[in-house]
């Protein structure tokens, strides 16, 4: 099964060259030693919002062959925790494929994962990391997670059953655990700075129990909060030690409205 693009021509450009070319303007001009990370969050908004962090990130991180690319549900379709086993996910850039054998041992090894393409037809979060990921490498294959809303244990089981599953199949090294997720959504800049602030330092002491309970309390609207916190509970699982905060910035820096920004956070888990 071919799943096709619905961010194309709207989040990102709808032609490879476009693509390149906007990645080539997002690129740090001082470019780091790339990093062999466990784990990652990047944001999904419209590159000409969001890009530039999410590219700050992906610039640095060694690119291993299986991610497991793990995403909040905007569109309320499908089941809880959504996961696409088959098939192939087009791009502008290209088709990456699904890493079938990895996402059936992980439907095989949960009890929370369910199969369920309806989730993944019209969200558009997973998607919009791959023509990134594709810029800087063509050696890789994914495993697309939807998390709805689902309870700390239930985050932590998930996690500990992800981990458990890639180092029986021996593929520690050769996986890397991304989260999609923006920060706060349509607040003043200072309330975003305020906000995220908080959640941020929750995931750099890689706390998901803190990041769950610190955006509850303050109400503060990151669309991926549980499949990051997934994420960084694997990470922790699989021995990483901080979360280092790459860039952040919000929609004021294109809109230039600093009355109502969405939040944008990269972070590096090692």
């Amino acid at each position: 099964m071919l799943r096709e693009s619905v961010a194309s021509g709207k989040f990102y450009p709808s032609s490879a060259a476009a693509i390149r070319k906007q990645i080539n303007s997002l690129l740090p001009k001082e470019r780091a030693q790339k990093s062999s990370a466990i784990a990652a969050m990047l944001p999904h908004a419209g590159y000409i919002y969001s890009g530039e962090v999410a590219v700050s990130v992906i610039a640095q991180l060694e690119i291993r062959k299986n991610i497991i690319l793990l995403g909040p549900n905007h569109t309320g379709i499908g089941k809880r925790v959504s996961i696409s086993s088959k098939g192939k996910w087009n791009t502008p850039m290209g088709d990456v494929e699904i890493n079938e054998e990895i996402a059936k041992a992980f439907l095989s090894n949960s009890e929370i994962l369910e199969e369920d393409i309806s989730a993944h037809v019209y969200e558009h979060c997973l998607e919009v990391e791959l023509p990134i990921l594709q810029y800087f490498s063509s050696d890789f294959k994914i495993v697309p997670i939807v998390v709805g809303q689902i309870s700390l244990s239930e985050i932590l089981k998930l996690a500990a059953d992800l981990v458990k599953t890639i180092k029986t199949a021996d593929l520690v090294d050769e996986t890397l655990f991304l989260a999609s997720s923006d920060m706060t959504h349509y607040e003043s800049q200072q309330e975003a700075n305020s906000k995220d602030k908080l959640a941020i330092s929750q995931i750099e002491k890689l706390s998901a129990k803190g990041l769950i309970e610190i955006v509850s309390k303050n109400n503060i609207s990151m669309c991926g909060v549980y499949p990051t916190a997934v994420v960084i509970e694997a990470a922790r699982i699989l021995g990483a030690k901080k979360a280092e905060l790459i860039k952040y910035e919000t929609s004021a820096k294109a809109s230039g409205d600093y009355s109502q920004v969405v939040g944008y956070a990269g972070l590096i888990i090692k």
